[in-house]
């Protein structure tokens, strides 16, 4: 996990809960990947804040359950055989297969970059994110749905880097996570602090409700007897993180609801359930 600001709700939701339970099955290794920080610095002082979010990211990592007595647990420039490995896998990865990745691609455009523009340690993402994990013989690796072309890529950098120099690293398999993909506030794009869609897990009660009631619900249910959408009101889907949905927030058996019927889901009660959860 990178090192770029306090962790939100979809830190938790999406990776964080399920490293804990990882512990109970595997031998388990986190690293905070701080020189994966470095591709999105714009200024100095986001250089110097790195190592001030590597400590409390760790300290939220404890917080939640993760633990040092059964997962070993770091940071990822402590270990500079990983950039020895980077370069090395650096040689046999052709440019194509990094410039046709779709989060690569994505993220140039939030940054406002071109690919003639952005810095090369944002395209060799992926050939870095493939040396964190083959380093240490890693052969399985927790993702959601969004993250399996990554662990892909990296399966196809070890395999040419056998291919080259010898059966030297296993390739690593995706475990899938039940943990869902959390949209943030907007409804439109994953929870992310640089797109300010976040709850941050450290936001005093009061910050997070003013911050929920700004989120994206159902645009075409104007008045309460318009029955309501739940596959498109992220406030029903983020209802569901925080807490068990009550009757009148679970979703009609019909396939059209009947006149009248409306879902109660509302920032509000969202507000109210994340405020006192405690997961």
């Amino acid at each position: 996990m990178r090192p770029t600001g306090l962790l939100h709700l979809g830190n938790y939701i999406g990776a964080l809960q399920n490293w804990v339970a990882l512990q109970d099955d595997y031998d388990c290794i986190y690293c905070a990947v701080d020189i994966h920080a470095l591709t999105t610095v714009e200024s100095e002082a986001d250089v110097a804040s790195i190592q001030s979010n590597i400590e409390d990211m760790i300290l939220d990592w404890l917080a939640a359950g993760l633990d040092p007595e059964r997962s070993i647990i770091f940071v990822q420039s402590q270990v500079p055989e990983v950039m020895t490995l980077h370069t090395l896998l650096s040689m046999v990865t052709p440019l194509g297969w990094l410039t046709r990745v779709p989060t690569f691609k994505e993220k140039v455009r939030q940054m406002d970059e071109t690919e003639e523009t952005v810095n090369y340690g944002l395209v060799g993402y992926p050939v870095l994110q493939t040396a964190d994990i083959i380093l240490y013989k890693a052969d399985t690796v927790p993702v959601g749905r969004d993250q399996i072309p990554h662990i892909e890529l990296s399966r196809e950098i070890a395999r040419r880097f056998n291919n080259f120099f010898g059966d030297t690293f296993p390739e690593p398999q995706a475990k899938l996570t039940e943990s869902p993909l959390l949209l943030g506030l907007d409804g439109q794009a994953k929870m992310s602090k640089s797109l300010d869609n976040h709850l941050d897990l450290a936001a005093t009660p009061d910050d997070t409700s003013k911050r929920i009631m700004t989120a994206f619900t159902d645009p075409q249910r104007t008045t309460r007897n318009i029955p309501g959408r739940p596959e498109v009101c992220n406030v029903y889907s983020m209802q569901g993180c925080s807490a068990p949905r009550p009757a009148s927030l679970r979703p009609m058996t019909s396939a059209l609801p009947p006149p009248g019927a409306a879902w109660t889901a509302s920032a509000s009660s969202l507000a109210a359930s994340t405020t006192s959860w405690n997961p």
